[in-house]
C-alpha cells in the first residue's frame, strides 16, 4: 500500500484536531448533566423520553468516546532529540589567522592585492586563532584533491558519530532512517551510503543525502526527519550534518570569491532523533516547530551565493554584494511565518495594530513593528556565517549580548562551519550550564538559494554539563572573550 504524502498526513492531523476541540463543550455539557443524574431518576427519564431523543443520547454517548479515542491515536507522533555531538578536530589541524596568509603566500596562486584583502578580511572576520582548517590545505603546496575530501569527510562524520553513539548507547539496529547533508562535496556511492556501510546499518533503513543546499541543510535535513518520523513509527533517525573545506577551496583573485576562504572552516554534528514514547525520558528536547522560507523564486536570492568558476577556470564561492539584503528579507519573511506559532497573545496584537495602521488607515510615519522574539525564546542559536550576518540579527532582533554570545563565541573559536555551526552553539549553551528544563530554544540559519529556515525545541530537562562531554567542555572557562573591532 503506497504511504501518504507527510502534508496530508500533516493536514488530516489538524482536522482531526479541530473537530475534537469543536466537540469539547458537548462533552462537557453531556458529562456535567450526566454526573447531576441519580439511579433512582433513570425509571422516571426512560419513561418520559421520546424515541428520537434516546437515541440521539445513544449516538452521542458512543460518537463522542469513539472520536476521542481516534484522536489520540492518530495525532502526530512528538519528536524527541535524544542527544547530539559535534566533532572537535585534531590540533593539528588548528590554524591561526596568520598561518592561512603565510599559507596563502607559499602557495602562490594569489597576487598581492588579493594577500592584503585577506588580510583585512580576517582581521575584522569575528574568527580567531584556533579555528580548524583540513589537511590538505596545510601543506605547501596544497592538494586539495578529491581523494583528501573523502578523507576529510569521513573523519568529520565518522568522529561526530562515534561520539553520538557513546553518548546514547544506542544499537545500529534500533535506527531507521539516516539523513546526511553536505553542500558542497557529493560523492558516489553518496555519503549517506556511506554511513550505512560504516556503521553496518540494517537493510531497511531509509537514507537520504542533501547536496547543495548551504548552510541551513541542517534545519531541512531536521524537517526532512520530522516529516519521515511521523510517518514511520516506533524508529529513530541519524541525521548527520557536515562540510567539505578543501575540494572547493578558491585559488584565485576574484574578491567576492575570496571571502569564503577567510570565514568557512571544516565542522562536523550528528544528531539522533526518535518518535519512541519510551526515549522521552532520556531525551533532551521534543521537537516544537520547523520553518522553511525559501526566495529561490527571485534571482536576486538565488544568485547571491553561488559556485562558480572564475575568468580563469578556478572554482570557488561568490558572494554577490546583496547578500546582507537577501539574507534580511529571507529572515523577516521567516519570521512572519515563525511568529504565529511562539509569539504571546499581546505580540501578536501589537504586530497585528501596527499592520492595520499601515496597510487600511495608511500611517507611512509608523515603524513596522518588529515583535520581541526574546518573549518566546529563552536561548538563540544563529548561523554563525559571518561577523556581518551576527551584526545585522543583533540589531533587528534588539538581543541581548548574552543571548548573541553562543554564535559569536562559535564564530570565534570554530568559525564559519555551515551547516553544523546552530549545533556547535547548542553545545555551548548546554556547556555553559544555562539549558533548563521548559526552556525554548531558536535555531535559525541561513543557505544558498536563498533559504532561510528555523527549528524550535522545548528542554525536556535541565543539562548537567558536568555529566556529559562536548566539544567545548575542555575550555569553556576560557570564555567568553573579547572580541576586537
Amino acid at each position: 500500500m503506497a504511504k501518504q504524502n507527510p502534508r496530508t498526513l500533516s493536514l488530516l492531523s489538524k482536522i482531526k484536531s479541530v473537530t475534537f476541540v469543536s466537540l469539547i463543550p458537548l462533552i462537557f455539557i453531556t458529562s456535567t448533566q450526566l454526573s447531576s443524574i441519580r439511579l433512582d431518576n433513570f425509571h422516571f427519564y426512560y419513561r418520559h423520553l421520546d424515541f428520537d431523543s434516546t437515541w440521539l443520547i445513544m449516538i452521542v454517548l458512543s460518537v463522542v468516546p469513539m472520536l476521542s479515542i481516534v484522536y489520540f491515536l492518530s495525532r502526530p507522533r512528538p519528536v524527541y532529540l535524544v542527544n547530539f555531538a559535534c566533532y572537535k578536530p585534531d590540533n593539528a589541524c588548528k590554524c591561526t589567522k596568520k598561518a592561512l596568509l603565510d599559507l596563502s603566500r607559499g602557495w602562490g596562486t594569489f597576487n598581492e592585492e588579493s594577500l592584503e584583502f585577506q588580510k583585512k578580511l580576517l582581521e575584522k572576520s569575528g574568527l580567531g586563532d584556533d579555528t580548524y582548517l583540513p589537511e590538505a590545505l596545510l601543506r605547501v603546496p596544497c592538494n586539495p584533491c578529491f581523494t583528501e575530501s573523502r578523507k576529510e569527510i569521513e573523519v568529520l562524520m565518522f568522529g561526530a558519530i562515534d561520539d553520538l553513539f557513546a553518548k546514547t548507547e544506542i544499537k545500529v539496529k534500533e535506527i531507521g532512517i539516516v539523513i546526511v547533508n553536505c553542500g558542497l562535496f557529493n560523492p558516489t556511492p553518496s555519503l549517506s551510503a556511506t554511513v550505512v556501510n560504516r556503521f553496518k546499518l540494517r537493510s531497511d533503513v531509509l537514507s537520504y543525502n542533501l547536496a547543495g543546499m548551504g548552510c541551513s541543510a541542517g534545519v531541512i535535513s531536521i524537517d526532512l526527519a520530522k516529516n519521515l518520523l511521523r510517518v514511520h513509527k516506533n524508529t529513530c533517525a541519524l541525521v548527520v550534518s557536515v562540510e567539505a573545506g578543501s575540494t572547493n577551496w578558491y585559488l584565485g583573485n576574484e574578491r567576492s570569491m575570496l571571502v569564503s576562504n577567510c570565514v568557512f572552516r571544516i565542522g562536523g554534528a550528528a544528531i539522533l532523533l526518535s518518535n519512541k514514547r519510551s526515549d522521552k525520558s532520556r531525551s533532551k528536547y521534543r521537537l516544537s516547530h520547523t520553518v522553511r522560507t525559501n526566495k529561490g523564486g527571485n534571482d536576486k536570492s538565488f544568485d547571491c551565493v553561488r559556485l562558480r568558476e572564475d575568468s580563469e577556470g578556478k572554482i570557488g564561492i561568490s558572494l554577490s554584494k546583496d547578500l546582507m539584503v537577501v539574507a534580511g528579507d529571507a529572515l523577516r519573511a521567516n519570521m512572519t511565518a515563525l511568529g504565529p506559532l511562539v509569539l504571546p497573545l499581546s505580540e501578536k496584537l501589537t504586530f497585528l495594530g501596527t499592520l492595520i495602521a499601515k496597510k487600511v488607515f495608511k500611517v507611512d510615519k509608523l515603524k513596522p513593528y518588529v515583535p520581541n522574539f526574546k518573549l518566546a525564546f529563552e536561548h538563540f542559536c544563529i548561523h554563525a556565517g559571518g561577523r556581518g550576518v551576527l551584526d545585522a540579527v543583533h540589531k533587528n532582533l534588539t538581543l541581548t549580548d548574552w543571548l548573541m554570545e553562543p554564535s559569536r563565541m562559535t564564530l570565534y573559536r570554530f568559525g564559519n562551519t555551515s551547516s553544523t555551526s546552530i549545533w556547535y552553539e547548542l553545545a555551548y549553551i548546554e556547556a555553559k550550564g544555562r539549558v533548563k528544563k521548559g526552556d525554548r530554544v531558536w535555531q535559525i540559519a541561513f543557505g544558498s538559494g536563498f533559504k532561510c529556515n528555523s527549528v524550535v525545541w522545548k528542554a525536556l530537562r535541565n543539562v548537567n554539563p558536568a555529566q556529559e562531554m562536548n566539544a567545548w567542555t575542555d575550555e569553556i572557562h576560557l570564555f567568553p572573550v573579547d572580541i576586537p573591532n
